[in-house]
């Protein structure tokens, strides 16, 4: 008789790939991706277009910070899932939301959620499209959202080649500064904290760097970008030297994490929330990607054998680990 394997013994990425085994044994032709692949599951459409779809599960426990007001949590919502139809190039065309609430949940506190969720929405060039209501013991909230792209444009994770640029959008670390900053009581400004509370979805610069036939493969960096380096290395069979100077941290950060300077750089390595594009760049097309949006490139795709590594700006060569934001008790 098997023993019961509890899904917090396993993991987040392990328990979501024996899933996706079992939900790709089909053979319908109009999924070009599945789940479990990707960012969102890739629909074809007409001969020119297909649709990304993706969804998001969020609880007031774990993925809402007690600071965070109702119309920030309607926003981030949203947020985090039109951040999964940037990183594949699409443009969004539509939001459904399933919200649980319980019964003595004030209206107010719903409408505020919805008009975040709304806003959110529009910011992305859409609209919430429909959605369930239902009570619930703990605040929990579903988001889907549709995206559409000419499938001479879809962006996956697959793609990254040895000599490649890897760039990022935005900065790196600041939504785990701000979420330590939180845990420990520590005063800082509300240009920080909105990197946390109030994520911006890159979905403008992921459409101009899909046009710009630049990019070879991109995912967003929810988990972390240590996380999200260990994912694509997996899928392209590539390793990455990523060159400690160049990573983006934000000013703020850096005032407040004066003592020890490591902490710079697990923060931009290790925690998540930050929402911003990973992606790998030809380096002949460079200047196409930093033409359609700002970037920073902070590394170079290397062969698979050489791993994952940071170079320091001591000189010293360090392995990246696979650590990041997880669920699941990982």
């Amino acid at each position: 008789m098997n023993r019961p394997i509890p899904v917090s013994g396993i993991g987040e990425r392990p328990l979501i790939k024996r899933i996706s085994d079992i939900f790709n044994t089909g053979c319908n032709p109009d999924i070009l991706i599945g789940s479990g692949t990707d960012d969102c599951a890739v629909i074809d459409i007409s001969d020119e277009d297909c649709m990304v779809i993706t969804t998001d599960m969020l609880h007031r426990k774990t993925d809402f910070p007690p600071q965070m007001n109702p119309w920030q949590i309607g926003w981030m919502s949203a947020a985090v899932n039109f951040s999964d139809v940037a990183s594949m190039g699409a443009r969004p065309v539509g939001f459904l939301s399933a919200m649980g609430f319980s019964k003595d949940t004030d209206l107010s506190f719903v409408e505020d959620i919805c008009k975040g969720m709304d806003d959110c929405a529009r910011f992305c060039g859409t609209s919430v499209i429909g959605g369930d209501i239902d009570t619930h013991d703990e605040l929990t909230i579903t988001g889907t959202a549709l995206g559409r792209v000419q499938k001479s444009e879809l962006l996956t994770r697959k793609g990254a080649r040895v000599g490649d640029k890897v760039c990022v959008t935005g900065l790196a670390g600041s939504a785990g500064a701000a979420l330590h900053a939180i845990e420990n009581d520590i005063d800082i400004p509300d240009s920080l904290l909105n990197k946390l509370l109030t994520p911006i979805p890159r979905v403008n610069e992921a459409m101009k760097l899909a046009k710009s036939g630049a990019v070879t493969c991109m995912m967003d960096t929810s988990d972390g970008l240590a996380m999200s380096l260990h994912d694509l290395a997996d899928l392209n069979e590539v390793g990455f030297r990523i060159d400690e100077a160049s990573l983006p941290i934000q000013k703020e950060v850096s005032e407040f994490v004066t003592s020890d300077p490591g902490s710079l750089t697990e923060l931009a390595l290790y925690t998540g929330g930050d929402f911003e594009l990973l992606f790998t760049v030809s380096s002949c097309m460079l200047e196409a990607a930093q033409s359609a949006c700002y970037l920073n490139v902070i590394g170079e795709v290397v062969a698979r054998e050489v791993g994952i590594g940071l170079m320091c700006r001591n000189g010293e060569n360090l392995t990246i680990n696979r650590k990041g934001y997880l669920q699941l008790g990982d």
